[in-house]
């Protein structure tokens, strides 16, 4: 049973985090929850420790496990703290704001012997499974695009901002989703173009990126937009053999916004209308279009692995280069308006 504590009390840690570490009670174990400022915004677990004083996270040796959910401004305070403090630590995403910070991290992680990992859950997103699924079939033959989307129709959020902040950027809160399925897809690319722009002129909030990524014949597209009234499907992948479609997206966020907890049986299904198509001619050159059964997402599958690690030592699912390599990509991504 591993002892864990937050720092942060927030959003992030009541929907992204604690419903998918109570799934797993042989497991793991929430001891504390620090936030400088503590709320009635979330209702407090029985036997949970809430506290004010970030020390007693910092001086408590029973811990196994830290995350880090805090706006991600302070990961990298927080996250070296910790680390100087004997604590292993998860953070959410996007990990630091500089590849310099992610560098040091990890550095300091190595030197002490302790357990540090960004929080990449959308990894065990339904629709990103599938088309993985999908991918190793090998119907579609040789991949030449591949076509991400995560957009909305929220304009009155761009509006509402009207000084340019990195840590706020849509680059920085939603490319560090979609960048990092693409890399432990396809790993390192070849070559990466940058369009980042400010929909509502200079100096205002970033709304809009499009990152391609090159690997040989492979162009990876990352897409997202605070003005999109229709979503762009989510994935659309295309071979040289046929294509995949997935018009919509994991369905964990949208049961974890209504309060449907992981606790109910049907939680983050697709239903047989929100499957994917996938089209494609085969090796005897018969035509076929046919939906295929959507993955089961699941966040709890972080948490697995991290006990994996710490318990018995596997290798961590998400690797130091891995992050550091995204949050070079971001770092790039957003210069592009910092220039």
């Amino acid at each position: 049973m591993l002892k864990v504590a937050f720092i942060g009390n927030g959003k992030s840690a009541n929907r992204y985090h604690v419903p998918f570490i109570l799934k797993l009670p042989d497991k793991f174990q929430i001891k504390t929850m620090f936030s400088r400022h503590l709320k009635d915004d979330w209702a407090r677990l029985d036997g949970v420790n809430y506290t004010t004083d970030v020390n007693e996270i910092y001086q408590d040796a029973d811990l196994d496990l830290v995350v880090v959910s805090t706006p991600p401004q302070f990961h990298y305070q927080y996250a070296k703290d910790l680390l100087e403090h004997g604590q292993n630590v998860l953070v959410e995403k996007p990990f630091t704001q500089t590849v310099e910070q992610a560098e040091e991290l990890f550095a300091l992680a190595k030197e002490k012997g302790l357990f540090l990992q960004c929080y990449q859950n959308r990894r065990y997103d339904s629709d990103f499974l599938t088309v993985q699924k999908v991918i190793k079939s090998g119907v579609l033959g040789d991949l030449t695009e591949l076509e991400m989307h995560f957009d909305y129709f929220r304009p009155e959020v761009p509006q509402a901002v009207h000084e340019f902040s990195r840590a706020d950027s849509f680059v920085y809160s939603h490319a560090c989703h979609t960048l990092d399925q693409v890399i432990s897809l396809f790993g390192k690319p070849d070559d990466v173009h940058y369009d980042v722009r400010q929909m509502l002129g200079s100096g205002r909030m970033n709304d809009y990126f499009d990152i391609d990524l090159y690997y040989g014949g492979l162009k990876v597209a990352v897409k997202s937009s605070y003005f999109r009234i229709k979503a762009r499907p989510s994935f659309a992948v295309y071979g040289q053999k046929g294509m995949f479609v997935k018009e919509t997206k994991d369905r964990q966020e949208e049961h974890l916004k209504m309060f449907y907890l992981p606790d109910h049986p049907d939680f983050g299904l697709d239903t047989p209308e929100q499957y994917g198509t996938v089209t494609y001619v085969d090796d005897q050159g018969q035509y076929h279009e046919e939906k295929v059964v959507s993955e089961v997402g699941d966040y709890s599958r972080v948490y697995s692995a991290i006990y994996e690690t710490l318990v018995h030592g596997k290798a961590k699912a998400v690797k130091d280069e891995e992050t550091i390599l995204q949050i070079k990509m971001l770092a790039e991504a957003i210069s592009q308006i910092e220039k």
